[in-house]
C-alpha cells in the first residue's frame, strides 16, 4: 500500500509578491515555503504509515529548487518524492497542474490500495481545485475537507468531512484521493535523525522526456500554452488607512462614533 502525498512550493505571501509579464508568478525573486495546507497532508500520510506500515511517497511539480522543500518532506518521515521538473511544465494553470502530475502517479504506479492525500488548497492561488481535478482524471473517488481519516480494513476508509454546518462521514474505496483541511491534525517537526537519513532516500526527477509518452501529457494540455486560465491583471490592492481609537466612557464614545458616522453620511 502505498499513499501519494501532494506538496507544492508556494512564495511566501507575507512578503513582496512579484509577477512576471505574462501574468505567472515570479517565483525566483521570492522566499517559499512548502504550502501549509499540504504540511497536513503530508502529517495525515505520515499517521497512517505509523498505523498500518504503507510506503508514504511525496510528489511535487515545479523548478529545481523544490527538491529542498521535499528533502525536508523526507525528513519528516516520507520514504521517497518525486520531482516534476521540466519548462514545458511551466506556467501551468490548475487544469494543466492536474494533468501532469495526474500522469506521474499513474507514471509512478497506482495500486489497488493506494491513497492520494492533498491538501485543501495552495495560498498562492486558494482554488482548491488540482486534488479534485487529479482524481478526475485518473478516474478515482474523491472525498474533500477531510476532518478525520480511518482504516476500518485495507482497501477501504471512512473519511468525516467538514462543512459549514456540520460534518458529513463518507465511505470510500481505494484507491481513492482525499483533501485535507488544517483542523485534521498538527503537522509534526523534522528531526535530527530524520534530517541526516533524508539524503539516502531517493528523490527522483520527472522530466518532459521522462512522462511525454503517457496520455495525459500533450503540448496542448500542460504548460502555459495548454491552460485555460490565465491572470488577466496582478496588483497589490491599497492599504487600508489608520484606524481611530476613541477614548472616553461608553456614552462619550458612541456619542462620537455617531457625529463621525453623521459626517461621513453613513446615518
Amino acid at each position: 500500500m502505498k499513499i501519494f502525498v501532494t506538496v507544492k512550493q508556494v512564495p511566501d505571501t507575507t512578503g513582496k509578491v512579484a509577477v512576471n509579464p505574462d501574468g505567472t508568478l515570479n517565483r525566483a525573486s521570492m522566499a517559499a515555503i512548502t504550502n501549509p495546507d499540504d504540511m497536513n497532508a503530508v502529517e495525515a500520510a505520515l499517521t497512517l504509515k505509523e498505523k498500518y506500515g504503507c510506503k508514504v511517497v511525496a510528489i511535487s511539480m515545479g523548478p529545481p529548487m523544490a527538491k529542498t522543500m521535499l528533502r525536508e518532506v523526507l525528513a519528516m518521515g516520507a520514504d521517497e518524492a518525486v520531482l516534476i521538473s521540466a519548462r514545458e511544465f511551466g506556467g501551468s494553470d490548475t487544469y494543466a497542474t492536474s494533468q501532469t502530475i495526474a500522469a506521474a502517479i499513474d507514471h509512478y504506479g497506482l495500486d489497488s490500495e493506494d491513497i492520494i492525500i492533498s491538501g485543501r488548497q495552495a495560498i498562492d492561488g486558494d482554488t482548491a481545485q488540482v486534488g479534485p481535478q487529479i482524481a478526475e482524471k485518473l478516474g478515482l473517488p474523491q472525498v474533500s475537507y477531510a476532518g478525520e481519516i480511518t482504516m476500518d480494513e485495507p482497501g477501504r476508509l471512512t473519511v468525516r468531512r467538514m462543512l459549514e454546518d456540520g460534518y458529513m462521514t463518507i465511505r470510500v474505496q481505494t484507491p481513492c484521493l482525499i483533501t485535507c483541511i488544517k483542523e485534521l491534525n498538527n503537522p509534526r517537526y523534522m528531526t535530527v535523525l530524520g534530517t541526516e537519513e533524508c539524503w539516502d532516500k531517493p528523490l527522483t526527477v520527472y522530466d518532459y522526456e521522462t512522462l511525454k509518452d503517457h496520455p495525459l501529457i500533450d503540448p496542448s494540455t500542460i504548460g502555459l500554452k495548454g491552460s485555460p486560465t490565465n491572470v488577466y491583471k496582478s496588483f497589490t490592492p491599497p492599504q487600508k488607512g489608520a484606524g481611530v481609537m476613541l477614548a472616553g466612557d461608553g456614552r462619550e464614545a458612541a456619542a462620537e462614533l455617531a457625529r463621525i458616522f453623521s459626517e461621513k453620511h453613513v446615518i
